[in-house]
């Protein structure tokens, strides 16, 4: 980004930002404290009035957290809900517009640990910006978060509810399915180079809670990369590919290619939208739904039914 460059305009963000931000300094009062995934101890004088999301999930947490009000910028790909969709954009989550962020004068960044770029994050920190950072790494995370959020941004009676109702739906599924036989299940992010989910991801998670059992699940990475050989010596009864859209991405059907493949041999080549399991926001129970119901299909296949 050019602009990081150039001393004078750096100089000039910088005082900018000071200017803003002394004029909260007196007005400190009752004032709230959060601590974010890093360990860092965030306060505020006030819920934050001028909130700007560095990460597509994290914009729609902040809405279903009753926080969309106080949204001011976001970065690429925040479509949902719509109104997202209006609002200013600051870069994408890996590369932000520094300049952009500092001219909306936010009162709070909300940032993605395993996302954004650390020196960005600490450039924004030197011009005095607070910055919560986020990693959801367990299914209850999402509802941690969503009560964080509306801590921060004042709309408590908004976020309390969205949690508690993912708590719900999740003990609902999960009393549905974990009694249920195992399904194995090779999860497939990407066709080339070939890409999964281990066991530290969240969808791994999702999988055993729809009584599934992840064919990769020995591997500490978040998407590792896989050959092919080792797909089929794992011989998974079930593959899921998500792709980039809601369109069942063409190279689902290569698998066609081994027919003695369990999962080709039960025609259990299924999709899920990727924005609805690969997004860690209340969505992300949606997306359990439709795979808790697509190795439901496999069981019944699995009995001849």
């Amino acid at each position: 980004m050019k602009f990081l460059s150039r001393r004078p305009v750096w100089r000039a963000l910088s005082l900018l930002c000071a200017a803003l931000l002394s004029g909260m300094a007196g007005a400190v009062t009752d004032a709230l404290t959060l601590t974010d995934d890093e360990g860092n101890t965030i306060v505020l004088a006030a819920p934050a009035r001028r909130i700007i999301s560095l990460a597509p999930h994290l914009t729609e947490i902040l809405y279903a957290a009753g926080a969309g009000e106080r949204l001011v910028g976001v970065v690429s790909f925040s479509d949902y809900p719509e109104a997202a969709r209006a609002l200013p954009r600051v870069g994408s989550y890996p590369r932000l517009n520094l300049e952009a962020i500092v001219k909306l004068q936010p009162d709070l960044l909300v940032a993605w640990k395993n996302g954004n770029d650390p020196t960005q994050l600490a450039k924004l920190r030197a011009l005095g910006m607070r910055v919560f950072v986020t990693e959801p790494v367990k299914l209850g995370d999402v509802a941690r978060l969503l009560e964080g959020f509306g801590k921060l941004a004042g709309s408590e009676a908004v976020a309390a509810r969205a949690a508690a109702d993912f708590r719900d739906r999740r003990a609902a599924l999960e009393a549905r399915y974990r009694h249920r036989p195992p399904v194995r299940v090779f999860y497939q992010i990407w066709q080339a180079p070939l890409m999964t989910v281990g066991k530290p991801q969240i969808i791994s998670q999702v999988i055993r809670l729809c009584g599934g059992v992840n064919v990769y699940d020995n591997l500490d990475s978040l998407a590792p990369t896989v050959s092919l050989e080792s797909v089929l010596a794992a011989d998974p009864e079930v593959i899921v590919a998500t792709g980039m859209a809601d369109a069942r991405p063409e190279w689902l059907d290569d698998w066609k290619r081994w027919p003695r493949l369990l999962a080709v041999r039960h025609d259990n080549l299924f999709h899920i939208n990727p924005d609805l399991i690969q997004r860690h926001t209340p969505r992300l129970l949606n997306g359990a739904e439709v795979l808790c119901n697509q190795l439901e299909q496999a069981r019944q296949r699995r009995n001849g039914r």
